[in-house]
């Protein structure tokens, strides 16, 4: 065949856009062309915005720093693509306004997941640039939803004897109090137990009744919070937070069944997410590995 391959690297860079919401320069070229020159990105990206599907703003600070977010056209292209069916970007994702106000929060999102994708890379692992998967929305009744800053997807190893592995990443800038933060493995707790009720049905012996969760993982995926915006000390208080909510829940299924794990974000993005940096909520004194604890 002639030519198959021509706009794929478009495609890309547009898909990721659209599922990320955003990203400088630097990050889409790491993301999605790293062996080639960044100025080949730059002359991609600057291309899809003439065709009027990505734009850009200008951060003042950081060397004027170009942040990328697709158009609306760009948006709904993208999500007719199979590889994107399913997705939901935010109504917002467009708007430079709103790209510009939540521009600290989804860029720290962005670099999060970077940095798993690069380790899956140095490793021999398979995570691809779409597996980072921002803001996928998990109801929990009463018109309330959990909504991870993203969902991961990791293979670690060959298809033959690797382990698929899953994470809710949850991105805290220390934007809110630890009590705030806290909260949120309740959340998790609340989803892990989160039984639907279908009006006129009854669940059977046959046809029991299953947490909604099992209709999209075959296991509930592993919980991972990332801290940032503050220092050694700042993280050390969240993080017994977060141990102290856990206590809370010990009487509950959630925490006996899925690993809850902490780290400064400073320490994956030095280190790399897959080095022994994650602290485990019911004992912040160990540090362990993400995908090989417990």
């Amino acid at each position: 065949m002639i030519g198959v391959d021509v706009g794929s690297g478009d495609r890309m860079a547009l898909a990721v856009l659209a599922q990320y919401r955003m990203a400088t320069t630097d990050q889409m070229h790491r993301v999605i062309a790293p062996e080639v020159r960044i100025e080949q990105t730059r002359r991609r990206l600057a291309l899809l915005r003439v065709e009027g599907l990505v734009d850009r703003i200008t951060l003042p600070r950081a060397g004027r720093t170009r942040v990328w977010f697709p158009s609306s056209h760009g948006v709904q292209l993208a999500c007719e693509w199979p590889e994107m069916r399913g997705r939901r970007p935010s109504r917002t994702a467009s708007d430079p306004t709103a790209v510009r106000l939540k521009v600290g929060h989804a860029l720290t999102v962005t670099e999060t997941g970077l940095a798993f994708l690069q380790d899956a890379r140095r490793h021999g692992d398979l995570c691809r640039p779409l597996d980072w998967i921002p803001e996928v929305h998990h109801p929990i009744g009463s018109g309330e939803a959990v909504i991870p800053d993203a969902l991961l997807y990791y293979r670690r190893g060959s298809d033959d004897d690797g382990s698929m592995l899953r994470a809710f990443v949850e991105v805290d800038r220390a934007t809110m109090g630890p009590e705030r933060l806290a909260a949120k493995l309740t959340a998790y707790a609340r989803l892990h137990g989160y039984v639907p009720t279908v009006p006129g049905r009854r669940p059977t012996i046959q046809e029991p009744a299953l947490e909604d969760w099992r209709r999209r993982y075959p296991l509930f995926p592993r919980l991972l919070f990332v801290l940032d915006g503050t220092g050694p000390t700042g993280a050390k208080t969240r993080i017994r937070a977060l141990r102290a909510a856990a206590r809370e829940l010990a009487a509950f299924s959630f925490l006996h069944d899925v690993p809850v794990l902490a780290a400064q974000l400073t320490d994956p993005l030095r280190d790399g997410p897959a080095a022994p940096v994650w602290r485990p909520v019911q004992d912040p004194a160990q540090q362990v590995a993400w995908h090989s604890w417990p």
